[in-house]
């Protein structure tokens, strides 16, 4: 198995509060409703949400994924942090067993903040995921989260 690394920053005008809760620790009930033209369900399939949970995302019609499973390995909710793996889903085809993902949310000084994302793609034998891969998961991120301060700006009342 062979381990390729990558990282990423986001800066946003929402609190580390405010972001985690919308894909951290409420996103089976918030991404739905906010982005019901991509996410059509988040369902835990496992566990209570915390460390050991499995969660699935159904996207709508349309969507570019049908699905994916992630697996909670940690979850700090006064700590803004995150670590899951993508376990299943198309994204992973055949040559990719798993990606770790390592996020921290960080409040920056103007009321926003910082999403820090480590992340592993863990490929079976010594597949190499080209960069042009790692830059469409990164762009596809970059473009969600961006979508949800959008709209946690318009209704401040969401995720409050």
């Amino acid at each position: 198995m062979a381990v390729t690394k990558f990282t990423q920053e986001i800066k946003v005008k929402v609190s580390s509060k405010r972001l985690f809760k919308a894909f951290g620790t409420d996103a089976h009930t918030v991404l739905p409703k906010i982005l019901p033209n991509l996410v059509k369900s988040v369902d835990i399939l496992q566990g209570d949400g915390g460390p050991g949970t499995i969660r699935q995302t159904n996207f709508a019609a349309g969507a570019p994924h049908t699905y994916l499973k992630h697996k909670i390995e940690h979850l700090d909710a006064a700590k803004h942090v995150a670590k899951y793996s993508l376990i299943e889903g198309a994204v992973l085809g055949d040559k990719i067993e798993k990606i770790y993902y390592d996020q921290k949310y960080e409040d920056t000084s103007d009321g926003g903040c910082i999403v820090k994302i480590a992340g592993e793609y863990h490929t079976k034998g010594n597949f190499q995921v080209p960069e042009e891969e790692i830059k469409a998961h990164k762009d596809e991120a970059l473009q969600t989260i961006k979508r949800v301060e959008e709209i946690l700006l318009a209704h401040p009342d969401i995720c409050a």
